[in-house]
Parts: C-alpha cells; sequence; structure tokens
C-alpha cells in the first residue's frame, strides 16, 4: 500500500501541472481581461465595447490595440500591463506562477488588493460547512432508502420511490433553487425563508440559540436544492450494492441455517454492501464542492469558495481565479486518494498494490 500511495502522490504533480497548462492557455484567448476591466473602471466604458477592441491584457502595449482615440494614451496602458503583470511573456508569467504557487503564494487580487491565500481560507469555511451538511443530508435520506428499495425490490414501493428519484435526477440542482426561490423565498408566493447569505444582519447581536436558529433558516433552501441534487444518485448505487450482495451464496447459507433477514442484511451483507457507498464519500464531498456548491453559492449568493471564483472569472481576475482553481484540483487529488485508503479500511481484503 505505501508504494501505491507514494506513486499515487507523484502522479499529483504532473496532473496537477496539466490543467493549470490548460487552463492558462484557455485564458490567453479570453477577451476583456484585466487591463480592460481596469480601463472600464477608470473611464466609465461599458466592458462589451472594451472586450471587443483587443485582448489588451493578453500581450504587451504594442498588441493592445490602444491607439488613444478613445481618450486613452498607450502609456496608461503600458502602465497598466505592467501593473498587472501582462509586460512579459506568457510563458514567464506561467513559470512564475508555478514558482510562487510551490510556495503557497498566490499573489493579491488585481482589485481588492488582498491576498488571495486569505480571501481563500476566509471563504473555504462556508463552502466545506455547506458541502458537509448537504453530503450529511444526501447520505441520511440515501442509504435507508436504498436498503429498503432493495428489500421491496420490485414491489409498489420500489416503483414509486424510484420514479420520484428519477425525477429528483432530472431537476439540475440550480433550476430546483431557482424554484426554491420563487416559492418560498419571496418570489411569487411564500416568503418563509431568506433568499441569500447565510446569516442576518443582526447575527451577531443574537444569542446562540437565536444564531443557531438564523444559520439554519438561511441554510435551508441551498441545502435542500443540494440534498435534491444529489441523492439520487446515491440512493440508486446504495440499492444495487446491496442487491448484488443480498443474491450471493454466503446470504442462502445464512437463511438456510435460520438467521433472521434483519441479522443476515445488517449483520452480513451490510459491511460488503457498503464498502462502495462509504469509499465513495470523499469523491462525492468533492463532486458538490466543484459543481453543486459553485452554482448555489452564486445563486443564493453565499460568500464561499464558489462565488468567489465565479466573480474572479466575471471580473478577470486572475490570480484568485488560478488560486481557487489550484486549491479545487489539489483537493479533489488528494481526496481521491484519500478514497483508496478508505477502501483497505473498510474492507483490508482490497491490494491496490496487487492490482497494479
Amino acid at each position: 500500500m505505501g508504494r501505491y500511495l507514494l506513486r499515487r502522490l507523484f502522479l499529483i504533480v504532473p496532473t496537477l501541472f496539466g490543467i493549470m497548462v490548460i487552463n492558462f492557455v484557455i485564458v490567453q484567448f479570453a477577451p476583456g481581461g484585466p487591463v480592460e476591466q481596469a480601463i472600464a473602471q477608470a473611464t466609465g466604458m461599458n466592458m462589451s465595447s472594451t472586450a471587443s477592441v483587443s485582448t489588451a491584457s493578453m500581450g504587451p502595449s504594442a498588441e493592445s490595440g490602444y491607439t488613444g482615440k478613445e481618450g486613452i494614451s498607450p502609456e496608461f496602458v503600458a502602465e497598466l500591463e505592467k501593473a498587472f503583470g501582462f509586460d512579459k511573456p506568457a510563458h514567464e508569467r506561467f513559470l512564475l506562477m508555478l514558482w510562487n504557487y510551490m510556495r503557497l503564494d498566490f499573489g493579491k487580487s488585481y482589485f481588492q488588493d488582498r491576498p488571495v491565500l486569505d480571501m481563500v481560507l476566509e471563504r473555504l469555511p462556508v463552502s466545506v460547512g455547506l458541502g458537509l451538511w448537504a453530503l450529511l443530508l444526501i447520505y441520511l435520506i440515501s442509504i435507508p432508502l436504498g436498503i429498503a428499495k432493495a428489500k421491496h425490490d420490485g414491489e409498489p414501493f420500489d416503483v414509486w420511490t424510484s420514479g420520484a428519484v428519477f425525477v429528483a435526477y432530472a431537476i439540475p440542482g440550480y433550476l430546483f433553487a431557482v424554484i426554491l426561490i420563487v416559492v418560498f423565498a419571496g418570489g411569487n408566493y411564500l416568503d418563509w425563508f431568506p433568499m441569500r447569505d447565510l446569516f442576518s444582519e443582526n447575527f451577531g447581536e443574537l444569542s446562540l440559540w437565536g444564531q443557531i436558529k438564523d444559520y439554519f433558516w438561511h441554510l435551508a433552501l441551498p441545502l435542500t436544492a443540494l440534498t435534491i441534487g444529489g441523492f439520487a444518485m446515491l440512493t440508486m448505487l446504495t440499492k444495487n450494492s446491496f442487491l448484488e450482495e443480498i443474491n450471493k451464496q454466503f446470504v442462502l447459507t445464512a437463511r438456510a441455517k435460520g438467521l433472521t433477514e434483519r441479522r443476515i442484511l445488517y449483520g452480513h451483507v451490510f459491511r460488503n454492501a457498503m464498502l462502495i457507498v462509504v469509499a465513495g464519500f470523499p469523491a462525492a464531498f468533492v463532486s458538490l464542492l466543484f459543481t453543486g456548491a459553485l452554482l448555489i453559492e452564486v445563486i443564493f449568493s453565499i460568500d464561499g469558495i464558489g462565488l468567489l471564483g465565479y466573480e474572479a472569472i466575471v471580473k478577470r481576475d486572475y490570480p484568485i481565479f488560478f488560486g481557487t482553481l489550484f486549491c479545487f484540483t489539489l483537493v479533489g487529488l488528494v481526496m481521491q486518494l484519500v478514497g483508496d485508503v478508505i477502501y483497505t479500511f473498510v474492507d483490508p481484503r482490497i491490494d491496490f498494490e496487487a492490482r497494479d
């Protein structure tokens, strides 16, 4: 196991490097960079007009296309490019970025003048908390429901719950979030829950119990949207895992010995069937952070990593964008490795080195 883990750790480096290279190359061809954003803020121009002029932020001022006819001197553009670091060739900027990342130096935000690492660490607990609550609720719903469906396979309960599960799976989480806002957050019907943030403005003035109630009151809609979008697949995975184990020979032997169905199910089948479910916890958590949480944070204006990355893309704040991308990718790769380790703890018979 030790050699396998060592190989996987070494593979993290080229994988992370490849992802950063691909995204860096894509960014070079994206119009409306930070230089154009700064010019738009300084002159009050519309970003669509500045973005259509050229890609000033992608190269030196000689390629920027700003000739001063819009009232902007080439010297001013060159100063902005130097301030943002775009006076250097692309490969030099990329190598410098990697060198800084190796020292956990993600630079400063272009437009907020704050260290990116501080901003990530400030927003990270919000996203992690949202993801953990959603994952806890998903597991609490999916595992009992999947076991019940396996016990009643083919019966009306299984058929009707499968229909509900597939409908939930077909509705994207972000669309369900919009529906929840319209129905329950003062859209066109009810006004039961807040439609943004995780805390009220007077949160600091509330008692401890009041703060807890306020937090979960704000958490209700985004957590519901995340849960609806994520529990369907885990439910069917749990059901299929239990069905596979129930049909094995050792279950028939246990029944022949006169063991009760409950003891067979929870004393013999449960451990083997839950192997893939438990080991998939890290991957499920990363999936929630990468996909569902990002959109949910944007829709509900929750100050997490997802919203931070989205705002960075809109504003072309590249230090934040690449910093959050680096952190997300690194966490995802590490959590995949953690998932393999969990496999071996849940079932010691699994040997990844023998498989290799």
